[in-house]
Order: structure tokens, then C-alpha cells, then sequence
């Protein structure tokens, strides 16, 4: 009844089919190229803003560089010999290393713990909101305003600490708190973990919150009360999150520089000297680009080995 249109003789032309397939795998090809389009402005941003800088500053390791001059100078591993045979080398890697480990106990630590308390059926909705914006702020204020405020707490006249210790009758433990080179950095310290903590007990808090209902049911079913809870079921699926607090916390530990800067300046002495201040010191007021060249090198090499080790231990990635 129907009869089938018959196609055209130019359309069954081998080469019109050829054409066809052609464009067809033209478009398919295009089809898979524009995700990678998308990909060039971020990749081209992280080449300029990242790699390169961190290859040049490697390569001026090995110079003598002047902010003044346009020379430059080869001197090998001189730069090297110089900034590992410093006097105050060891005192700046037991400064971080001190800032590194307690930001790990208290920071990673205690926040954590705090987010489990704040997730837990112990704490209702409306209080959750509060206190999970309460422990934040202080992560919101500039880390220069910070370190203002609290050389007016340590302050060893009118400073806020020590006048606390008065009216609690405790006169006899007031101290100059930055001024004794046995004390300061555990001054810098103690600020630093009175900002962070809050940032990290938000991070592991959103992290709890992906826990799926169904293993904590399971846990409570088997007989698991809420710490055994925490240790078997909260934590391990909440790994990943907890291992990027932890690489955020060492990294920051070895970047450390506005703490000190704003309040002790590296002192009293070199007391409470740190590579990222050094860093600093050596590239805008000593002109020794060579040398702070070598302490971001170093900075980079012991933050990226750390966070190696990191994530080898916790075998993150693996199911």
C-alpha cells in the first residue's frame, strides 16, 4: 500500500557516507574535548601562580641575589651550608615542630572531639547552630588583629591575664609573658590554638554530619555506647576529612609568620624564631634573597614530606 521513498542516488554516494561518518566523529571528538576547555584557565592560573614560582624559587636557591641589583651570582649548595649551619636553625625547627604537635593535639584533637559532642543527640538543633557559630568566629578575625589583641592580654601591667590572676589571688603567677624567652612561644602557641580550633571542629562537624544514620542505628543495635560509637563508626568513616585537618594544621605549623611577627617578632633574643619569619627577614630587611630562597625551599620539602608520611599511614584513597 505504502511504497518506500526511494533515497536519492547522491545520498547512497559512498563518499556522501564517508563525509557523514567524518562529521560525526568530528563532533564526537569535540564533545569530549570541551571538559579540558574548561580545565586551560584554572591549569594556566596554577602554572603561574604555583609551579612556576615554586621551580624559580628553587633555581634561586642556588644564587646570590640582591633586591637592589640585577646580577646574579652562582654559589651552589653556599646558600644551603649557610642556612643549615645558622645559629638559630635548631631553635626555628623546635619552635614549629612544638607549634606543630600541640596544633595536632589541641586543634585536630580536641576539636574533634568537640564535633562529636556537637553531633551527638546530647546537644539540641538550636544550641548546635550556636555553638558551631560561636566556635568559628574567632577564624574569622585577621590574624594581625589577633596578635594585637593578645599582646594587651599579655600585657605584664594592665594586661588582662595578668590582672586576672590578681583578682583570683594568684598574683604570685603573673609573668611578662612575651617578654621571657622560656615562655613566649608557648604564648604564641596558645593564641594560635584559641583561633584554629573552632575552624577545625567546623570542618570534622560537616564531616560527622555525612555519617549515614543506618551504621549508627547499627552500632546502638550491637550494644554500642556513644564513645565506643565514636571510636568504631564516627571516626573511621570520617578519615578522609580528618587526615585534610590534619595536613592543613602541619602546613600551617611550618607557614607560621603573622602570629609571631605581630607580637614577638621572633624574640626575646631569637627565643621564639620561626622559619617563616626568618624567611621574611632575610628577603626584605637583611636583602639576602639567596637565603630566603633556601628557607622556602626547606618549608616546601618538610611540608610536602610530612603530608606524604600522612597519607601513607593513613593509607588514604583505600577502601
Amino acid at each position: 500500500m505504502f511504497s518506500a521513498r526511494p533515497r536519492p542516488a547522491e545520498d547512497m554516494c559512498p563518499g556522501n557516507v564517508g563525509k557523514a561518518g567524518d562529521s560525526f566523529l568530528s563532533a564526537k571528538r569535540r564533545k569530549k574535548l570541551v571538559p579540558y576547555f574548561y580545565m586551560v584557565p584554572g591549569l594556566i592560573m596554577v602554572l603561574v601562580f604555583v609551579y612556576i614560582p615554586v621551580i624559580a624559587n628553587c633555581v634561586y636557591s642556588f644564587f646570590r641575589l640582591s633586591s637592589y641589583s640585577q646580577g646574579m651570582t652562582f654559589v651552589g649548595l653556599q646558600n644551603y651550608i649557610r642556612f643549615f649551619k645558622n645559629e638559630t636553625f635548631l631553635i626555628m625547627i623546635r619552635n614549629n615542630s612544638l607549634y606543630c604537635i600541640i596544633s595536632l593535639i589541641v586543634q585536630v584533637g580536641f576539636g574533634t572531639v568537640v564535633a562529636l559532642l556537637l553531633e551527638s543527640k546530647l546537644v539540641g538543633s538550636k544550641a548546635q547552630s550556636f555553638f558551631r557559630n560561636l566556635y568559628y568566629v574567632p577564624a574569622l578575625i585577621s590574624l594581625t588583629a589577633v596578635g594585637l589583641m593578645f599582646t594587651f592580654v599579655y600585657e605584664p601591667n594592665l594586661g588582662l591575664l595578668n590582672s586576672a590572676l590578681k583578682a583570683l589571688g594568684m598574683g604570685n603567677l603573673t609573668q611578662s609573658w612575651l617578654g621571657d624567652s622560656k615562655l613566649a612561644i608557648y604564648c604564641i602557641i596558645a593564641m594560635s590554638q584559641w583561633q584554629f580550633t573552632g575552624y577545625i571542629t567546623l570542618l570534622m562537624a560537616v564531616a560527622f554530619q555525612n555519617v549515614s544514620e543506618d551504621y549508627i542505628e547499627a552500632a546502638i543495635v550491637d550494644g554500642a555506647g556513644p564513645v565506643r560509637r565514636a571510636i568504631s563508626v564516627m571516626i573511621p568513616l570520617a578519615k578522609e576529612q580528618l587526615l585534610v585537618c590534619s595536613i592543613i594544621t602541619v602546613i600551617g605549623a611550618f607557614k607560621l609568620f603573622t602570629e609571631v611577627y605581630s607580637t614577638t617578632a621572633g624574640g626575646p633574643g631569637n627565643s621564639s624564631q620561626v622559619l617563616g619569619l626568618f624567611l621574611y627577614q632575610n628577603a626584605f630587611l637583611h636583602d639576602d634573597l639567596g637565603m630566603a630562597a633556601v628557607t622556602g625551599v626547606f618549608i616546601f620539602v618538610i611540608t610536602m614530606v610530612v603530608s606524604i608520611f600522612q597519607l601513607r599511614v593513613t593509607r588514604s584513597g583505600e577502601v
